[in-house]
């Protein structure tokens, strides 16, 4: 991480032994100051809430979910899709990668190409692929966001999936139907839609009012 400028380190819940550890400490060499301020999150949605774009790996194609990218497209855009927030670089765990429940804060995924024999790389490549990407694309590009772009971050995002969750329930569109694949195609569309904050806060007064109507209906003798 840090011989390619990145220094925001987070883990999510890590194994208890495993960090902080000496062994964690003695194989940082120079960069155990990256280590020392590094956060601790008990999940990923607590991780990644304040970002306004979450970009996770995975080593396989998914037909379901965020858009799969290259590392270098994604960099080549990355800084006019999270304006001036922070952006959250996701990794899975070395031998299972990312949950279907992890790759749901996703709004974008990357996929390093590999032989398709073999196709799951360990943690540190896959780490240092991705941060040379990101490097180089910042030095390569300028990545300033339109002028006024304020992007929603990832907490309000969630926030806005969970009220759209929560009102087609009670519209019985799920029923019959499987509700995980459609929330999921759900989340694809707003995710590449890159919602600002103010787009945010309409689509839920536009949520809530549904809800008052759905309540006069009930209501009603």
């Amino acid at each position: 991480m840090k011989t390619m400028g990145l220094s925001q380190l987070v883990l999510v819940d890590p194994k208890p032994g495993i960090f902080p550890s000496d062994e964690a400490t003695a194989r940082a060499v120079s960069a155990v100051d990256v280590l020392d301020n590094a956060r601790v999150c008990a999940t990923l949605a607590e991780a990644v809430a304040d970002c306004t774009l979450v970009v996770g790996t995975t080593a396989r194609e998914r037909h379901i979910g965020p858009q799969v990218m290259l590392p270098r497209d994604f960099c080549a855009e990355a800084g006019q899709l999270a304006g001036d927030g922070e952006v959250a670089l996701v990794f899975g765990r070395e031998r299972t990668g990312l949950t279907n429940e992890e790759v749901d804060l996703c709004q974008r995924l990357v996929r390093i190409p590999t032989q398709s024999a073999f196709a799951s790389l360990n943690l540190a490549a896959a780490v240092q692929i991705l941060a040379y990407e990101w490097i180089q694309s910042a030095a390569r590009l300028p990545q300033a966001a339109p002028e006024g772009y304020r992007p929603a971050r990832s907490e309000e995002l969630e926030g806005l999936i969970g009220h759209i969750d929560r009102v087609i329930k009670r519209t019985g569109f799920f029923a019959g139907k499987n509700q995980d694949a459609i929330l999921r195609r759900i989340r694809r569309i707003y995710a590449r839609a890159a919602l600002d904050t103010n787009e945010i806060n309409i689509l839920r007064g536009q949520l809530a009012a549904t809800e008052k109507t759905l309540d006069s209906a009930t209501a009603e003798p």
